[in-house]
């Protein structure tokens, strides 16, 4: 029989101690306002193919959204809120190759972010299963870590072949005067990511993925990173590079966000 001890104590176990090493498990992260929420679909789909690829099994839209609403009843209506799909059979094992995945809903105090501008370290760094936003990566707060000792408010990843491609908990974009420009790399394509590049291809406004380098960020004048807490934050700085239009950047791409329609959870 297995046990449990906290500190030394022994604890009762229960699925909420179980959860605390459900390490194989991958998860999206959203806003509410008003019991309603920006880019619903993009999240399903996330989950939706996450869980393909991880358990080759998942949970039906439905399920998910009548989960959301059950718990939008009982909440505020404003929230941070997290969605954690997780296998029932831990991991290290090979029962979770076909399995359907239990979900767990979180909730806490909304946020949209921080003011800016942040200033952001470059650190050799790539992200296994990039395409998934999963659980337990100790290096993203490692690299934070790191940036903070050397003076930046943040990290980028630069991959092996020198090209960025992320930040810790956010997806960069950058301003040429004309275009939005994308990293062109292995990374995370963000909810938010998603949201603004759909608006901006309705307001005709012009964008670009290309490999970019230290080398090649002086072709831009602004960048930013995004994240489902907010559409943009401003960069002044990427190693030794600054940008002077990072501020206007960030206004553009909020205007872009404040297209995107709510979706409503509350009925």
């Amino acid at each position: 029989m297995s046990k449990a001890f906290f500190n030394g104590h022994l604890i009762e176990q229960s699925e909420i101690s179980d959860l605390a090493f459900a390490g194989f498990a991958h998860f999206t992260a959203m806003q509410v306002r008003n019991k309603a929420v920006k880019g619903l679909d993009l999240h399903l789909a996330r989950l939706r193919d996450a869980s393909k690829l991880l358990f080759n099994n998942h949970l039906a839209d439905e399920d998910i959204i009548n989960g959301l609403t059950s718990v939008l009843a009982h909440s505020d209506s404003d929230l941070s809120l997290t969605i954690t799909m997780y296998s029932p059979k831990g991991e290290f094992n090979t029962a979770s190759m076909n399995v359907t995945p239990n979900m767990l809903i979180r909730t806490n105090a909304p946020s949209n972010g921080p003011i800016g501008p942040l200033t952001l370290a470059a650190i050799e760094h790539q992200r296994t299963l990039a395409n998934i936003k999963h659980v337990g990566e100790i290096a993203k707060t490692h690299c934070l870590h790191l940036a903070k000792q050397q003076g930046f408010d943040d990290a980028v990843f630069i991959n092996q072949s020198g090209m960025l491609s992320e930040a810790t908990i956010w997806n960069l974009a950058f301003w040429d005067g004309e275009s939005v420009i994308w990293p062109k790399a292995d990374m995370l394509k963000g909810t938010m990511m998603g949201i603004i590049q759909r608006q901006l291809t309705a307001l005709n406004i012009p964008q670009k993925t290309m490999t970019i380098s230290l080398h090649t960020l002086c072709n831009f004048t602004g960048a930013v990173v995004m994240n489902s807490w907010t559409p943009a934050v401003s960069v002044n700085k990427i190693a030794n590079m600054q940008f002077s239009q990072s501020q206007a950047f960030q206004n553009l791409l909020h205007n872009a966000y404040e297209n995107e329609p709510f979706t409503y959870l509350n009925q």
